[in-house]
């Protein structure tokens, strides 16, 4: 196939600040690519891919991005800034797509959405977040009752979020497992990766590290510098140990010598990626049984699971964390998280949106 990907509106690739998304793309740039599709990718101006082929062409785009939906109120109003970001790299894909077989959005905003009653090329929807916007999901509502197979989803719970999708289309996530080196490091520190943002509940991580007298290494894009500061307050000097944001292949070399990472999301994940990150390294997870992860960890054999909040059963479990091993916890990866499996899915599911869209056309 010919696909069109359409990049997050939120940062460059590359940046940190589009989140999961970012390495959920270049994941899948790979697997797609490994079985012979042709891509054109559509992102924000400096956006960079974790793989550089001749067979991907990389459309830059610039203008204002969008503010993340998971930062507004619920009920906001949908807001399209003068020189749009996500309305130019829109009108880019569209104008690729014509000569495409199908266009893949990446971005969790109205207007792509939208664009699927309104295009002649079928546009299908990676969903990555839960019901964030009354708007976008009663927009999602709406084309879903046209186009019910446009719209998939990264693990089961994310998708009752929308209660109207039956049948929900899950595909979970892949990482390209050449970019992660097992590390059997059953006496290093522990580790935190994501968002500096308050829905993230780096406190309750920071927590469970002041109680054990330990630091924390904490890796990732400070988005909400008094969310941060406010934290560094409540403990200890010293027991945050702020890493920044780092790159893949940095980033998995220092994750892989945690004993353990902490998952301590205050919303609803829709997957999880650092948490299969670290299992692909060797690294056991000890999270909240919220949102994707709750799927994703095989409890007492990848890492284990606790009641939302409960900052102290975080501790109980990481002082016999070393039980777990940590074969088991890159294993689990290479059989259900490795970009091929991912791609597999992907291409399945486009196949049956390309043809409900020649369908449609027809009747």
């Amino acid at each position: 196939m010919h696909i069109v990907l359409i990049s997050t509106p939120i940062g460059f690739l590359g940046s940190g600040k589009g989140g999961g998304v970012e390495l959920t793309l270049s994941s899948l740039v790979t697997g797609l690519l490994a079985k012979g599709h042709k891509l054109d990718v559509v992102a924000p101006k400096n956006s960079k891919l974790l793989d550089v082929s001749k067979k991907v062409k990389l459309h830059f785009v610039e203008g204002e991005e969008q503010k993340s939906w998971q930062h507004q109120d619920y009920y906001s109003l949908v807001s399209i800034p003068d020189n749009s970001l996500l309305s130019g790299m829109i009108e880019k894909a569209i104008a690729i797509g014509k000569k495409a077989d199908i266009i893949l959005n990446f971005s969790y905003d109205w207007l792509p959405i939208w664009m699927t009653l309104n295009v002649d090329i079928p546009i299908a929807h990676i969903i990555s977040m839960g019901s964030e916007s009354f708007v976008i999901s009663n927009l999602i509502s709406n084309v879903y009752s046209k186009y019910p197979n446009n719209f998939a989803f990264h693990s089961k719970i994310q998708a009752s979020d929308y209660p109207f999708i039956e049948n929900p289309i899950v595909l979970g996530n892949g990482f390209k497992l050449s970019n992660y080196i097992f590390q059997d490091s059953k006496d290093g520190p522990l580790g935190w990766v994501g968002r500096i943002a308050p829905e993230k509940g780096l406190e309750d991580a920071a927590y469970v590290a002041n109680a054990l007298g330990e630091k924390l290494n904490v890796w990732g894009i400070v988005e909400d510098e008094s969310y941060a500061l406010k934290i560094e307050k409540l403990f200890s000097p010293g027991i945050l140990v702020w890493k920044g944001f780092l790159e893949t292949d940095k980033l998995q070399k220092e994750l892989g010598k945690c004993r353990a990472l902490l998952n301590t999301p205050k919303w609803n994940e829709a997957y999880g990626n650092v948490v299969v990150e670290a299992l692909a390294c060797g690294v056991p997870v000890v999270a909240y049984k919220r949102g994707g992860p709750s799927e994703i960890i095989k409890h007492g054999k990848t890492g284990f699971l606790v009641n939302p909040d409960d900052k102290e059963s975080l501790l109980d479990y990481l002082k016999i964390i070393t039980k777990i091993d940590r074969k088991c916890c890159r294993e689990w990866v290479e059989n259900n998280a490795s970009s091929d499996i991912f791609a597999s899915k992907v291409v399945k599911w486009l196949k049956d949106v390309i043809k409900e869209d020649q369908s449609q056309k027809l009747s």
